[in-house]
C-alpha cells in the first residue's frame, strides 16, 4: 500500500488491486470489516469508510448479515453511468509507427464521442500487469491491447480473465495472446514475411540473410513467411542466415552479427529486415565497411515508416496501415459496445503490400 496517502485510501487501493489482479471476482466475498482490519492495522471505521467508498462507486455490494461481496462492473452499468472512457495499452508511446496507430484510434473514438485512456508497458510484462489493473480501477468501457513480448507467454493471464469477468470488451491489436480468445486487428506478417523474401528472390539474390526479433509474434510470422519464400526457391536451410534477436538487445545483436556475416567468405547480397527502424540501425555498420546499398547490398524493410523516406537511399519496405488499423480496432470495439456486435471474425488482418523504392538492386 502506498504509505503517502491516507489510510483509508491505501486500503481502498489494496482491495481494487485484488479485484484487478482476480484475487477476488465477481461474486467472491470479501473477508469482513474486523479481519480487514486486523490484518492492515487499521481501525474499524477506516475500513468502513475504504468499503463504503467502493460500495458507492459499484465495485462492492453489501448484504445484510451475510458480507460483503465483489459487484461486476458490467459495460452496461458503466455505459450508464455515463463512462464512456476507453483504455489503450501500448508497448510504446512516443516510438517509431506508435503514435500514428493512436492517433488513428482516438480519432475513431472521438468521432462517435468517447475519450481515451493511454498507457505504456514499455516493452515489459510487469508493467503490462501494473497498466491491466489501472484500467480496471479506472473503470474504462472497454480495451485495447497491444501485447507485450507476445511470443513469450502470457504471466498476466488472471488480469484478463478479471476484466473479461466484469463485462468490459478487449480488442487485440498487432498481435494477441494464443490463451485469450479476444478479437484481434493485425498484420497478415505471415504473408509480408514471404513477400519480403520472395521479392528479392525474384530479383536473383541467392545468398540472402533475415533479422527478425522473435519475443514478439510479429516477428515470428515475419521469420516464418522468410523461410517458407527460401524453401520454395529450394534454399538450402542455413541457420546462420537467420539472425533472432530481442528487445534487449536491439541495439548491438544484430549490428554485430551483420558484420560478420558481410565479412564471412560467402556474404549476403540482400537482407530482409524485421522493421525499416531496424534496416536504419543497420545503416551505420555498412557503410563502416565502405559497402553502399543498393549497389553492394540490397535491403528491405518493413512498415513504411517515415524512416523508409528519411536515409539517401528511399527503402524499399511493407506497408503497414498504421492509423488505418488504430481506427478499424476503434470502429470494431465500438460497434461492440453499442450494438452488441461481436466481430465477425476474431482475427482481422490486413494483407501486405509491397511499397517498391530504391534499396534493392535487380541481379538477374
Amino acid at each position: 500500500m502506498n504509505a503517502q496517502s491516507p489510510k483509508y485510501l491505501q486500503l481502498k487501493e489494496e482491495i481494487l488491486s485484488w479485484i484487478a489482479g482476480g484475487r477476488y471476482r465477481p461474486g467472491d466475498k470479501l473477508p469482513s470489516e474486523n479481519e480487514l482490519a486486523e490484518q492492515f492495522s487499521l481501525s474499524r471505521q477506516t475500513v468502513r469508510q475504504s468499503i463504503g467508498e467502493l460500495v458507492a462507486e459499484g465495485w462492492l455490494t453489501r448484504e445484510q448479515g451475510k458480507g460483503t461481496y465483489v459487484s461486476r462492473q458490467s459495460a452496461e452499468r458503466r455505459s450508464a453511468s455515463g463512462n464512456r472512457t476507453v483504455g489503450v495499452i501500448t508497448t510504446s508511446i512516443s516510438d517509431y509507427i506508435f503514435p500514428s496507430i493512436v492517433r488513428g484510434i482516438e480519432s475513431a473514438l472521438k468521432d462517435k464521442g468517447y475519450r481515451l485512456l493511454l498507457s505504456s508497458t514499455d516493452h515489459r510484462k510487469d508493467r503490462e500487469r501494473e497498466c491491466l489493473e489501472m484500467m480496471l480501477s479506472h473503470s474504462v468501457c472497454a480495451l485495447i491491447v497491444e501485447p507485450t513480448k507476445s511470443a513469450e507467454g502470457n504471466p498476466n493471464f488472471d488480469n484478463y480473465l478479471a476484466i473479461e469477468d466484469h463485462g468490459i470488451p478487449v480488442l487485440m491489436i498487432n498481435e494477441s495472446y494464443p490463451d485469450l480468445e479476444f478479437p484481434s486487428v493485425r498484420m497478415d506478417d505471415d504473408a509480408g514475411g514471404l513477400m519480403a523474401a520472395d521479392y528479392v528472390l525474384k530479383l536473383g539474390h541467392r545468398r540472402i540473410a533475415g533479422f527478425f526479433k522473435t519475443d514478439d509474434l510479429q516477428g515470428v510470422r515475419r521469420m516464418k513467411g522468410f523461410i517458407r519464400a527460401c524453401r520454395e526457391y529450394q534454399l538450402p536451410s542455413d541457420g546462420n542466415s537467420i539472425v533472432r534477436y530481442s528487445t534487449e538487445n536491439k541495439d548491438e545483436l544484430p549490428q554485430r552479427m551483420l558484420r560478420e556475416l558481410l565479412l564471412s567468405d560467402q556474404p549476403p547480397t540482400a537482407i530482409v529486415c524485421y522493421n525499416d527502424q531496424l534496416a536504419v540501425s543497420l545503416l551505420d555498420t555498412i557503410r563502416d565497411l565502405g559497402l553502399r546499398i543498393p549497389e553492394d547490398l540490397s535491403m528491405i524493410g518493413y512498415d513504411d515508416s517515415f524512416l523508409a523516406t528519411a536515409t539517401e537511399t528511399k527503402l524499399t519496405t511493407i506497408e503497414h496501415p498504421k492509423s488505418g488499423l488504430g481506427e478499424l480496432a476503434a470502429n470494431v470495439l465500438i460497434a461492440q459496445l453499442e450494438q452488441g456486435n461481436a466481430p465477425s471474425s476474431k482475427e482481422m488482418l490486413h494483407p501486405p503490400k509491397l511499397i517498391v523504392r530504391q534499396s534493392v538492386l535487380d541481379i538477374r
